[in-house]
């Protein structure tokens, strides 16, 4: 804060006064002053992070199934079709 003069903490007295401060510094105070709420912030933490790495997990799945679906269309049109039958009857073979 010293470096940047970012303010931290604001505090301001009467109506709609309070003490406000950046969400950093009210979750390291919070966890300073209850043992349980950091308990509770780690494993939430922990879950997020959990829960994104299966989101990723599916996204890379899928991307890899694109991926391949494409080389194996490809394969039997070139390997497996013959070039002599007509587009309907290749459309066939392809389907079977």
């Amino acid at each position: 804060m010293e470096k940047t003069n970012a303010i931290g903490i604001i505090a301001k007295t009467g109506r709609y006064g309070g003490t406000f401060a950046h969400r950093d510094i009210a979750f390291e105070f919070a966890m300073w002053i209850s043992p349980e709420f950091k308990v509770y912030l780690i494993r939430e933490f922990q879950r997020l992070k959990s829960e994104e790495q299966k989101l990723i997990g599916w996204t890379a799945k899928r991307e890899l199934s694109k991926i391949n679906y494409h080389i194996h269309t490809d394969a039997i049109k070139n390997n497996l079709i013959p070039a002599e039958v007509t587009q309907k009857m290749a459309s066939i073979i392809y389907a079977e």
